[in-house]
């Protein structure tokens, strides 16, 4: 993923720190000579240094036939993009439009992209822990949260048997943070303040972690 260097996010467990809090993303395969998209929830799994992340698919979307059966051939090299807060930026956000007006609209937002094979669970209990994980963290804030044991087995092992669980070995982690680092010190403030005031979560989200970004600029 491209990000000029002030945008560049590059630490691994910040990267995989943002995976597990996004929680959903697209799954990218290409093969034959076709794309295959599916947007996913996804959990991380962590085996020493290694770091795996843990999906599933309705058997009857044509991207889970990728990964079935003894002619799906092994793991399959895919892409998962997780987008996070984003928000539009106007050149009126900047004091300086009034000053010189070479100012432009502009995109802010965080990313991060995980590469790497992907192959189907090996079986049915390995799924149900999948499902198991995936579904406790979704549910950890909850004060009362629902647990996989909670539905009757016979229900869970029908839905359980229309999809197939997936897992990726991540082996590369990208990561950018575009917020505006590049612009004046007046132009961030100004661009933070209509932001932090705004109805949209996306927008007042990005504004936090503008602020984020200036309290360690203040610590370098």
């Amino acid at each position: 993923m491209y990000a000029p260097p002030l945008s560049r996010w590059s630490d691994r467990d910040e990267l995989v720190e943002a995976i597990a809090r996004l929680r959903f993303a697209t799954l990218v395969t290409h093969i034959d000579g076709r794309y295959f998209a599916s947007p996913v929830p996804m959990v991380v799994r962590r085996d020493g240094d290694e770091v795996f992340l843990e999906t599933h698919l309705a058997r009857a979307n044509p991207h889970s036939a990728i990964f079935m059966g003894s002619e799906a051939g092994g793991a399959k090299p895919s892409l998962a993009i997780f987008q996070g807060p984003d928000a539009y930026i106007s050149p009126s956000y900047y004091p300086s439009k009034a000053e010189h007006g070479k100012v432009v609209p502009t995109w802010t937002y965080t990313a991060v992209q995980a590469e790497g094979p992907v192959s189907a669970l090996s079986d049915r209990k390995t799924l149900l822990a999948h499902l198991g994980a995936l579904t406790d963290a979704n549910e950890a804030n909850r004060e009362r949260p629902w647990s996989v044991s909670d539905a009757p087995a016979d229900f869970i092992d029908k839905l359980t048997r229309s999809i197939v669980g997936l897992s990726m070995h991540v082996t590369r982690l990208d990561g950018a943070q575009k917020l505006n680092q590049h612009k004046p010190d007046v132009d961030r403030a100004g661009a933070m303040t209509h932001l932090s005031g705004s109805t949209r979560p996306g927008e007042a989200a990005v504004s936090e972690l503008m602020s984020e970004v200036e309290r360690l600029r203040g610590q370098l």
